[in-house]
């Protein structure tokens, strides 16, 4: 049995469990009353779910994450596809750990859906990588159900890679038919002035409202966007179009880093919502 063990506790968010319950509940505490639980009654396809530290970005995730608690959806697996900010490893890279552990746990990786992905498996594309393991204390403090997880990282981020990953996991789930969730982990512009990233967000937060991967791609590349995961946004976009006729993308709740410690160079986070209309 091998185990990644968490490369970032006591950074990114805190090094032990109670300090870890504390600092969400404090920002639970604190958002709860915008969090819209409507859309708990919604068939929940996936998420746009930011990676910073939990002090900067836990105030955007939280809004999902309270969302799924409150869902009657009992998800079996939940893929978390981020980018790849150490560069170890290949263009699409599964893990070839049985179990990640965070000081909230561990959690086995569903390795039933590695026969039908044709991904390379990669330990060291994850190790170090901090924008998948993040999602992980958040996912079990929220949920009170037992899960597994399949963490891909992206180092080739267009649109059709995430088109080919979005119809892996597509055709894997047709055969294994599981109730799976998809976790777009990224944050969106990168030390800019608050106005100048609101303003790039937008066109991207736009073209993710109207499911548009094409427009998101060329928008990231001709504005020079820095929102660090538009190729699992545009994955989890494309996985939607394949699993349901009618997927709407919602945006929860924007901020960004100066909210938090004031400065004229923030970091911008979205949370957003994928799901099918209707009731679950």
């Amino acid at each position: 049995m091998k185990i990644r063990p968490p490369a970032v506790a006591g950074s990114f968010y805190p090094g032990n469990r109670a300090a870890i319950h504390t600092l969400i509940d404090q920002i639970l505490a604190k958002e709860s009353p915008e969090i819209d639980l409507s859309l708990s009654s919604k068939k929940i396809i996936g998420a746009v779910v930011p990676h910073a530290g939990y002090m900067f970005s836990a105030y955007q995730a939280v809004h999902f994450f309270e969302i799924l608690k409150n869902s009657e959806q009992r998800f079996d697996t939940f893929f978390i596809i981020n980018p790849n900010h150490t560069g170890y490893g290949s263009n699409t890279a599964l893990d070839e750990n049985d179990m990640w552990e965070t000081p909230l746990g561990k959690i086995e990786i569903d390795k039933s859906f590695y026969r039908y992905l044709n991904f390379t498996e990669s330990s060291l594309a994850h190790k170090y990588e901090h924008s998948g393991e993040v999602m992980l204390p958040l996912l079990q403090q929220f949920l009170s159900y037992p899960f597994k997880i399949v963490p891909i990282t992206m180092s080739r981020q267009d649109t059709q890679c995430a088109k080919i990953i979005a119809t892996s996991i597509y055709n894997a789930n047709k055969i294994l038919k599981k109730k799976i969730c998809i976790i777009a982990s990224s944050d969106f512009s990168h030390f800019v002035k608050p106005e100048k990233g609101k303003t790039l967000d937008s066109f991207v937060i736009n073209a993710i409202i109207k499911l548009d991967t094409d427009t998101i791609y060329h928008e990231v590349k001709d504005k020079q966007i820095s929102v660090c995961g538009f190729g699992p946004i545009m994955t989890l976009i494309e996985y939607a179009k394949l699993e349901s006729e009618n997927p709407i993308a919602k945006l929860l709740k924007y901020g960004n880093s100066g909210e938090i410690i004031p400065s004229d160079e923030v970091v911008d986070y979205a949370s957003m919502l994928v799901y099918e209309n209707g009731k679950y």
